[in-house]
């Protein structure tokens, strides 16, 4: 029995200006998390110096949660939910809208 979904995906060519400060990554991040649905419990954001930002947002079907290297144009990104694992893939088509890297790779995984 299938429980929730774990999309684990490295985007790359991931345009400097999206993913370097929080306000921008955390806008993104947010933005969809809501039009998807999640119910969010909380969420934190780490800014780093000069740049660069991991980010957590714990939701009530599990979390999302980024890191990025502006410097590599890259994101690590996770989301993972219980219940409609449907809303997993519209949350990681939507990053890919958002973020629009030149390339990515992921793995999907159905826990349970």
């Amino acid at each position: 029995m299938v429980v929730g979904r774990h999309i684990i995906a490295e985007f790359y060519g991931v345009a400097p200006e999206l993913i370097s400060y929080e306000d921008r990554v955390k806008a993104i991040l947010e933005d969809i998390c809501e039009r998807v649905g999640f119910t969010k419990v909380g969420s934190i954001y780490k800014q780093f110096t000069p740049y660069g930002v991991t980010g957590v947002i714990l939701i009530e079907e599990s979390h999302v949660s980024i890191h990025t290297w502006p410097e590599y144009e890259q994101i690590n990104l996770d989301v993972f939910t219980c219940g409609d694992v449907s809303k997993a893939d519209k949350a990681f088509s939507m990053f890919l809208d958002g973020f629009r890297p030149g390339s990515y790779r992921h793995d999907v995984l159905d826990r349970g």
